[in-house]
């Protein structure tokens, strides 16, 4: 079916991974008979072909035979390939989360740019195939459908039509809720003329009958219309929920596939009442700031006597506790409790959501210890493909500090093979595992110096080590400075790392190796090691000040490095004040942190933090920690630092973005702007 899939000049071509010459044995087995195959193929797509949301060449080769697949009627799993496309075309965010919503007169006009831009045309172009298939008889086409036919298609008005009267038609109760959905996400996406399809939405949320699609409705009201949202919100939702679970007979859904990809881990991972978990998810995006409701809505569902409910609002509760800033002992103790539940499904979401929170997942600290003591089957987390990790109740429970964690994690110390993220955890986990350290050192120790994996396995390590200022692990932190083989990439990282624990470790011993390492790859990382351990600025300023002046990509580092070093780097404050007009933000930050560490003058710098500050979110953890450090921040900078405090959203919150510390890094920032307002 795949016409000139073999002629397409796929060795030319790339994607995540390197050579896409691979790409036409994962494009056939999407239409495998085995399910294992076409999961594993779909798996490959994801990994490395629409890697992390990214287009390349590959991927645009694709789009044509991906449309041919969704076109087979007989063809299993469609629905995910629909999904993929609209995926690759760039329909994943929601046009609520950023400017460039459609008025109903044009295509969305989000700027985009090369690869994207091809491959959004590309999907749009094939939209018609979408529209055949509304009726289609695989009700999992038919849920997929309504996203895609809204995003790509470019007659609004036969779009809305076409919804509309599925509605009507429409019998599986897995496929409404998804047409509703379409209808919100046309509201959104065509504001000039949502009107017909709000009023759609508000006589749907009070139709007697469906409390799914009452749900469905409300949910998009609250992103589209939440004037049309009743007064007694929660109470009406929660009512919902419950007579919906009472009801509920969860669709049998197509055998899956057991196999240890991400795709399959994150297919186990998924509630059993995935049409709930939307509709909850939906709600949830719709409130948005009414942090007050959402958590009365998540108490009331966790304390639900269904699994699946209860499970729903654990997934839900992860996007609340990354994205707002509240007080939320109660639901995470909650969820602590879904840790003892016989359904596994709620556990492994409990364990996913509570590894995230490091010490805010405190409220459920007994919990986790009961599990990871009583089921050791949670301690370590094996693949099909690469090392193993650790299991996400231990790294929960490890980042809350909890002093239990310590024996489990000296026992997978001692065995045969690491789990490969150790170290990092370990580092997290403060100075209560200082006991873990002759452990630490032993397994470094024992690191191939002529690995291929060498970074892999020390880098974690050395990490642990750093944190837990082990001097004693100088011989082994040496033997792999003066020894490493390996791979001539990694050596440069790696170096960093050895410099750095040298540093950390500050014991004089480590004095000859780093002045060694100034000549090396990491000589900035080995400068401000050297001082850390010496103090003797002279025999590291020549270098800085070097480093400072030569440019990229080492300019950065020279300059924080500079900053450390205090009122000794006087010297350096004419290029370092040259670099608060640099054209990169991080550079500027870095100058104007280390000049006001050096000479305590706030006034030159001050421009430049709140310049940054609104540019670039990424900056306020370096410059809140900057001006908490020598005590109350300058009074010029309190603005910027209330205003911080005063913010009910997490700074690193963003549509579509997700990174396990956010929410420590937020936490981390608010710390230090409470320390510098702190007698303000």
């Amino acid at each position: 079916m795949f016409t000139g899939i073999d002629e397409v000049d796929w060795a030319s071509m790339a994607h995540a991974y390197g050579s896409a010459e691979d790409v036409p044995e994962l494009l056939r087995g999407l239409m495998s008979p085995r399910p294992e195959e076409r999961e594993r193929a779909l798996d490959g797509m994801y990994g490395a072909v629409h890697h992390q949301g990214d287009v390349y060449d590959s991927t645009l080769a694709c789009i044509p035979f991906l449309f041919a697949l969704i076109a087979r009627g007989d063809l299993k799993d469609r629905g995910e390939v629909v999904e993929l496309l609209v995926s690759i075309g760039g329909g994943a965010q929601d046009p609520g989360d950023s400017p460039g919503a459609r008025d109903g007169t044009g295509a969305d006009d989000r700027p985009v740019n090369g690869n994207y831009a091809m491959a959004r045309t590309a999907v749009r172009a094939g939209a018609a195939v979408f529209a055949a298939l509304v009726e289609d008889p695989d009700p999992q086409v038919r849920r997929a459908v309504p996203t895609a036919l809204v995003r790509f298609a470019d007659d609004p008005a036969r779009v809305l039509g076409l919804l509309r009267g599925r509605i009507e038609e429409e019998a599986d109760a897995r496929v409404r809720p998804a047409l509703t959905e379409g209808l919100g996400l046309f509201a959104r996406l065509y504001p000039g003329v949502a009107a017909p399809a709000v009023a759609c939405l508000a006589e749907l949320s009070t139709a007697a009958g469906d409390p799914g699609l009452r749900l469905a409705a409300l949910g998009q009201l609250a992103g589209c219309a939440p004037e049309r949202l009743p007064a007694d919100l929660v109470p009406t939702v929660v009512g919902l929920l419950r007579t919906r679970s009472e009801r509920l007979r969860v669709p049998d859904e197509p055998e899956r596939p057991h196999t240890d990809t991400l795709i399959g881990h994150l297919r186990r991972l998924r509630p059993a009442d995935e049409e709930g978990s939307q509709l909850l998810r939906t709600l949830h995006s719709g409130l948005g700031g009414r942090v007050g409701d959402r958590i009365a809505l998540l108490s009331g569902q966790l304390t639900s006597p269904g699994s699946a409910d209860r499970c729903n609002a654990v997934w839900m509760s992860a996007g609340l506790f990354r994205e707002w800033r509240a007080s939320y002992a109660e639901p995470v103790a909650l969820i602590g409790e879904q840790l003892g539940a016989d359904d596994e499904r709620l556990r492994d979401a409990a364990i996913s959501v509570l590894e995230d929170l490091f010490t805010l997942a405190a409220p459920a600290a007994d919990q986790l210890a009961a599990l990871v003591q009583g089921r050791p089957e949670y301690r370590v987390r094996h693949w099909e493909h690469g090392a193993p990790t650790l299991g996400g109740a231990l790294k929960a429970l490890a980042r809350t500090r909890d002093p239990r964690a310590i024996p489990v994690l000296a026992q997978l110390l001692e065995q045969p093979t690491v789990p490969k993220d150790l170290g990092y955890v370990i580092a997290d986990t403060g100075p209560g595992s200082a006991s873990l350290a002759p452990l630490l050192r032993a397994r470094l120790a024992d690191v191939p110096l002529d690995s291929r994996d060498l970074y892999d396995r020390a880098a974690p390590l050395l990490l642990a080590l750093a944190a837990l200022e082990d001097g004693a692990a100088l011989p082994a932190v040496l033997r792999l400075a003066h020894g490493m083989a390996g791979d001539p990439r990694l050596r440069e990282p790696l170096l960093e790392a050895v410099a750095r624990t040298l540093g950390a470790l500050g014991t004089p011993e480590a004095i000859p190796a780093l002045r060694e390492l100034l000549d090396s790859e990491c000589a900035v990382t080995a400068a401000a090691a050297l001082w850390s351990v010496e103090g003797d600025a002279d025999a590291v300023l020549p270098l800085l000040r070097r480093e400072l002046a030569a440019g990229r990509p080492h300019r950065r580092r020279a300059a924080e490095a500079l900053g450390r070093l205090g009122p000794d780097a006087r010297s350096a404050l004419p290029g370092l004040r040259r670099l608060l007009d640099s054209e990169d933000v991080w550079e500027r930050t870095a100058g104007a942190c280390a000049v006001w560490r050096i000479t305590g003058d706030p006034e030159p710098v001050l421009p430049v933090f709140h310049a940054a500050w609104t540019q670039r979110v990424y900056t306020r953890g370096t410059i809140a920690g900057c001006l908490a450090e020598f005590g109350p921040a300058p009074a010029p900078t309190h603005d910027l630092l209330r205003t911080e405090l005063a913010q009910p959203r997490r700074h690193l919150a963003r549509a579509g973005g997700f990174s396990g510390h956010d929410i420590i890094e937020d936490e981390r920032l608010l710390r230090a702007c409470r320390e510098g307002v702190a007698g303000g």
